[in-house]
């Protein structure tokens, strides 16, 4: 059933619109308790096949009672799936209260916290279970050693720096302090958007050094491109698109090596990082080449840690550092 699902439906999300611009009427949800039934129905599921073949699904909620399924042979993302691994998809809506998916091999419909499959003769041929993931560095302590920039309390180590929904940092701020070589960590959340698309869709950006953006986005579904969620914007895309759904609490936990200049100020070495996305690392010792458009050049000189303000809620947390 899975091979006849993967041979009627294997269609590239990109080419199925998610990278359209968002519409003046775009629908912004903060709070997952106010988000709507769509919300409820999004998210992640997990199970086999009768023949106990390992699938995993994404639902993505796209707004008045659409939705669209990526199946993925093997597992989620980062649990059994890997980049060029088998991937299906199909759309889907509300009919009656029920969300369903057509393929020209398979129904699948969602019913209480499941997505069951069926063929065409009514026969269940997977049942999967929706799942909610935890990045395991999620509310990682600080180390003795570690400069905190953010713990809910202030935004004083932030030019720009303001708290909002309580204990929360906005995006559109950088740090006071200046870093070097460093491990950083920094927790965030995207907003939902169901109607918006591509970079529309809850954007912002780590910037490492204000030179090196480690894309913010709801890419939750998508390919994985380098301006996609985990992405060095324009040098690299992830191993792996590890992005949870919208309004789900994130990791990026990054060891960062400063490009090295001579006395003269020419560069000598690329600067190097690893990422981990929500534990997965998704970067490992990739050399960057140059600075990523959009705030500073490189350059000899420690420089800031930016967060990027795109004009979109996403806001971030437990947010520590440690020198190297």
């Amino acid at each position: 059933m899975m091979r006849a699902w993967a041979s009627g439906l294997a269609i590239c999300v990109a080419v199925c619109g998610l990278a359209r611009a968002a519409g003046p009427d775009e629908e912004i949800y903060v709070d997952p308790q106010k988000a709507g039934p769509d919300y409820a129905v999004q998210g992640e599921y997990v199970g086999e096949t009768v023949e106990g073949q390992k699938w995993g699904a994404q639902i993505i909620a796209l707004g008045d009672d659409k939705f669209r399924v990526i199946g993925y042979k093997g597992g989620l993302p980062g649990e059994g799936w890997l980049r060029g691994d088998e991937q299906v998809s199909a759309d889907g809506e509300r009919i009656n209260g029920t969300v369903t998916f057509e393929g020209p091999e398979f129904t699948a419909k969602v019913s209480d916290g499941q997505l069951i499959v069926e063929d065409f003769n009514g026969d269940e041929v997977a049942r999967l279970k929706k799942v909610h993931r935890k990045s395991p560095t999620l509310g990682k302590k600080p180390p003795a050693n570690a400069i905190v920039l953010f713990d809910g309390t202030s935004a004083d180590e932030f030019e720009n720096g303001k708290i909002v929904m309580g204990n929360l940092l906005a995006a559109n701020c950088w740090s006071k302090r200046k870093f070097g070589d460093h491990t950083l960590h920094v927790e965030f959340r995207t907003p939902f958007k169901p109607k918006a698309r591509g970079q529309a869709r809850g954007n912002s950006g780590v910037y490492v050094q204000s030179r090196y953006e480690v894309q913010v986005l709801d890419s939750f579904g998508l390919s994985g491109a380098s301006n996609e969620c985990g992405g060095i914007y324009k040098i690299a895309e992830p191993r792996v698109n590890m992005c949870y759904p919208p309004l789900t609490w994130q990791t990026y936990d990054i060891e960062f090596t400063a490009a090295r200049y001579n006395d003269e100020g020419k560069k000598i070495a690329n600067a190097r990082i690893t990422v981990k996305h929500n534990g997965v690392v998704i970067h490992q010792d990739l050399e960057l080449p140059h600075a990523t458009p959009g705030r500073h050049a490189e350059g000899p000189e420690p420089d800031a840690l930016y967060l990027q303000g795109h004009g979109n809620p996403v806001v971030y947390r437990n947010i520590w550092v440690v020198e190297r």
